[in-house]
């Protein structure tokens, strides 16, 4: 057995030219590092699952190099919608937000959800509200502002477009953050956070946040974090796919994990990848675009790359 293991990701897509420049490209590995080496430290000493992911997403969701937390996209109005998850594979808890503002950590807004209400998934003013009532810090838009995310929005603010990170035609790529674990008892757990799409608008909402879609975990099966156009993700409702390629067809995590992606999304039009761990600690980090930034580490091995 390989637990405990985890892995991390910082979106899949178009890698940008600039990611060749060997600075940029230690800064991001550097990042994804962080995250994994925290969230396995948790793990070696006898941490949970599920504080080892909100570990790790955390500190991913503090770097501006990726979109979620401090580092989201502009929305057409000029702000910051955050969406995040997370799941417990222990008892099927999850908690979930989306079109949240000025929240430095997302993940761990929702995770208070999943531990502190009876419900899972807040979202827009309301979740804002109970937020206010919680006493959560409500950090000023300036917090969240980059020079690239503001370049990025300037050049689609007039245009009425909006950019999806992995889009083919998007050179300045950085997404969705996530991460999965296994802890030393067999238990499994799940994090996404993003900032959504560049100029989106009408309170579009991606997969990041939807259980079943882009985050689950159960403790049968496998924890999933899922990257890419989240419209196909929630179509396909990709990460229970896995789980149930798994728990009712017999399938591997590996063989699961490939048939969600590189079939089932792929006939959809969809691209993307994901991250996903299962009980016995088995990790898979299949995409099918031309990149993920993802790291993976376990008792056997520590990966952390940004290419194929």
């Amino acid at each position: 057995m390989n637990i405990p293991s985890i892995a991390v990701h910082g979106g899949s897509g178009t890698i940008t030219s600039s990611i060749e420049d060997p600075k940029n490209k230690k800064n991001y590995l550097d990042a994804l590092q962080e995250a994994l080496e925290a969230g396995f430290s948790l793990l070696k000493n006898d941490g949970t699952a599920l504080e080892s992911v909100m570990k790790s997403v955390t500190i991913l969701e503090d770097c501006e190099l990726f979109n979620a937390g401090k580092g989201s996209v502009f929305t057409s109005k000029g702000d910051h919608e955050m969406d995040a998850a997370v799941m417990d594979g222990k008892n099927l808890n999850a908690g979930a937000v989306a079109g949240i503002k000025g929240i430095k950590n997302p993940v761990l807004f929702a995770e208070d959800i999943m531990k502190n209400t009876p419900f899972v998934f807040l979202a827009g003013n309301e979740a804002m509200e109970y937020a206010r009532r919680q006493e959560y810090e409500i950090l000023p838009d300036s917090y969240f502002f980059t020079q690239l995310r503001y370049d990025q929005w300037t050049s689609l603010r007039d245009s009425g477009e909006v950019k999806l990170d992995h889009s083919s035609d998007n050179e300045l790529k950085f997404g969705t953050v996530g991460a999965v674990a296994v802890d030393s008892e067999g238990n499994l757990a799940a994090a996404t956070s993003t900032g959504g799409m560049t100029n989106k608008a009408w309170g579009r909402v991606g997969d990041s946040p939807l259980i079943g879609a882009g985050t689950y975990a159960n403790n049968k099966t496998c924890a999933i974090s899922c990257t890419g156009h989240g419209e196909l993700f929630i179509r396909g409702v990709v990460a229970y796919d896995v789980s149930c390629r798994m728990e009712y067809g017999g399938m591997s995590l590996e063989q699961a994990t490939n048939e969600a992606i590189f079939t089932r999304l792929k006939n959809l039009g969809g691209q993307g990848g994901l991250i996903a761990v299962d009980a016995q600690g088995n990790i898979s980090l299949p995409f099918n675009t031309e990149g993920m930034y993802r790291g993976m580490k376990n008792n056997r091995q520590t990966l952390t790359k940004i290419m194929h």
